[in-house]
């Protein structure tokens, strides 16, 4: 029994990592690369924050690290700050579990949307200190909205894809450990 709930994390996090690849593949394909085109929504962040405020667990430090840090790497951004600030909001995230567990979806939301303007500001802020050329803010702010608007639809779908859900009060996980 305690096996079993131990490999399901390990189902998850494969999973996890498997969506990850497959959203980072999408983002390198030519698809709609027009000059003037509305900028995507960033749906690994959205995939992240979803999963971290759900089960903290399935997703440890290190391989959201991995993911984020990869996906720095393939899209030629500087390697590690994105990657440093996705993992400061999701430890925030993380520290906050027994709160976060309590609040309704919309403020949930809200928090999350907070989160993602604080990253932009903060990795605009960083790219401003040292001088490096950035996009237009319009073009950040888009698509930092079109990330916002998108949560919602992340987390149904890994409702009703993964069963992921935020953990019941008094469920414990594999070592007997409260959730």
């Amino acid at each position: 029994m305690v096996e079993g709930l131990r490999s399901s994390v390990w189902v998850y996090r494969g999973a996890f990592l498997a969506l990850a690849l497959v959203l980072l593949f999408l983002r390198l394909l030519p698809l709609g690369s027009v000059a003037g085109d509305w900028p995507g929504p960033d749906l690994l962040l959205c995939l992240i924050f979803a999963w971290v405020m759900r089960r903290p667990d399935y997703l440890p430090v290190l391989l959201i690290g991995a993911v984020v840090l990869l996906e720095d790497l393939i899209l030629m951004r500087p390697p590690g700050l994105w990657t440093a600030l996705v993992i400061l909001a999701t430890e925030f995230i993380r520290a906050r579990v027994a709160l976060t567990r309590e609040l309704q979806f919309l403020t949930e939301w809200l928090l999350v949307a907070g989160l993602m303007v604080a990253l932009l500001i903060a990795y605009r802020l960083a790219f401003t200190i040292v001088f490096l050329p950035q996009p237009a803010f319009g073009f950040a702010l888009l698509q930092t909205l079109w990330s916002i608007l998108c949560y919602p639809l992340v987390v149904v779908a890994s409702r009703l894809a993964f069963d992921l859900r935020k953990p019941a009060t008094g469920e414990v996980d594999a070592y007997g450990r409260r959730l």
